[in-house]
């Protein structure tokens, strides 16, 4: 990541990739992509009948009856969510914060994005007035909003959007007509599925919703692109479904055969697989509630981390100590703290927050980094935090933090 203009924080253009888990690739997967390293042919656009099968059967298995014609695989979320920004056309709308590479899409496109406050109980969602009313302002003032991006399990926050809100905001939705696509990259890292209910919108509103999700958010490396989108039932969603073929096919956006052969393998769920996503969840929700607490201890502000391997934090109550070290908005916490923590920690005016508000997304694969042999043992070990690579990281995290803490109260004006 790097700002494009050092003087004035000019436009973001390079946003901050999906967190990285930090732990070896599963072998398992790694066998098979091995073992389709000689597969010369091209996987076709759109997904091959076995990578699609494979998706239907994932989806199933979630609630959500898909066929394969209602199915498309890409090399990635992103080529996704340009196929269906240039499909739908219109305006986009998506709550603030979002994840970073939702707006960018529109527009290189040229389609304007307006962002949606958030309800106080979750981010990912948009709070349902503010919704009704961003769209009839766009509309007032001449413009086109027909597509909504939301994410139940949300990317920048880490949080899970209860069920009524859900309903709430998809009924506001549904009223101004908007087409909504669920990003659902991290609805299998919810921290404690069994206390936790997640509902996808293509449940609520099977015609009106597109799902896209990227494997690497629980089942593939990071570095292994693949994503897969379900299109809703009927006329809107076959119509959409072949534009998204178009675009794709322009693009020349494929998954490589080695890789549709893992995704495929991975979307099967067999038991390596499932054991390998569980364990990895239970890891980082302990290293996610160890960060937490250490910055919360500190004085920041922060939604407990609910899903995925990251967490957003406000560090607005310790704005006099950062000011000391010449920390005035998102851009200059970014380069603050990612010198002081020795890890990448990009500023909330990445996910579409206001770059004056001391904001920051922490992931916590960073902090499980060390020799291959390490990073195994996170997945094994009973007590991970316990661990002395991921002590010591914790240790220099909270210590931070700390230091913050006190030179904040340091420079607090007497009352």
């Amino acid at each position: 990541m790097r700002r494009t203009d050092p003087e004035d924080h000019g436009p973001v253009r390079f946003g901050p990739p999906l967190p990285d888990d930090g732990l070896p690739v599963l072998p398992e997967l790694a066998a098979v992509l091995a073992a389709a390293a000689g597969r010369a042919e091209s996987e076709p656009v759109g997904g091959g009948a076995a990578l699609l099968e494979a998706a239907c059967g994932y989806w199933d298995r979630r609630g959500l009856p898909t066929e394969p014609a209602r199915a498309v695989a890409a090399p990635g979320a992103p080529a996704l969510l340009l196929a269906l920004t240039a499909a739908l056309g219109g305006d986009v709308l998506v709550p603030r914060p979002c994840a970073a590479w939702w707006a960018p899409y529109a527009r290189l496109l040229g389609r304007p994005v307006f962002h949606v406050a958030t309800p106080a109980e979750c981010g990912g969602v948009p709070d349902p007035y503010a919704l009704l009313e961003t769209v009839r302002r766009v509309r007032a003032e001449g413009g086109d909003p027909r597509l909504l991006v939301l994410s139940v399990a949300d990317d920048p926050t880490a949080t899970v959007a209860p069920p009524e809100v859900l309903h709430e905001t998809l009924e506001a939705a549904t009223d101004e007509g908007l087409h909504i696509v669920s990003d659902e990259t991290w609805r299998d890292t919810v921290h404690a599925p069994h206390d936790t209910v997640l509902l996808s919108p293509a449940e609520m509103l099977p015609e009106q919703v597109t799902v896209v999700t990227d494997l690497s958010g629980a089942h593939l490396p990071q570095g292994w692109p693949a994503a897969v989108a379900r299109f809703p039932v009927g006329e809107v969603g076959n119509s959409l479904h072949a534009r998204v073929l178009d675009v794709l096919t322009a693009l020349g956006a494929r998954v490589a055969g080695p890789v549709a052969l893992a995704a495929g393998y991975a979307l099967a769920e067999p038991e390596p697989v499932t054991a390998r996503v569980t364990a990895a969840v239970r890891l980082h929700a302990r290293v996610a509630g160890a960060v937490h607490a250490a910055a919360v201890g500190a004085g920041a502000l922060a939604r407990p981390p609910q899903a995925g391997r990251h967490l957003y934090l406000d560090l607005g109550p310790l704005r006099a100590g950062l000011s000391a070290h010449d920390v005035g908005d998102a851009q200059d916490l970014e380069d603050f703290l990612a010198a002081r923590l020795g890890m990448p920690a990009p500023g909330g005016h990445r996910f579409g927050d206001d770059l004056g508000a001391l904001r920051v997304r922490l992931s916590t694969g960073p902090l499980l980094s060390g020799s291959d042999e390490e990073r195994a043992e996170c997945i094994t070990s009973p007590s991970p935090l316990e661990l002395p690579h991921v002590q010591r990281a914790l240790i220099h995290m909270k210590s931070v933090f700390d230091d913050l803490r006190d030179e904040a109260q340091r420079w607090e004006p007497p009352r």
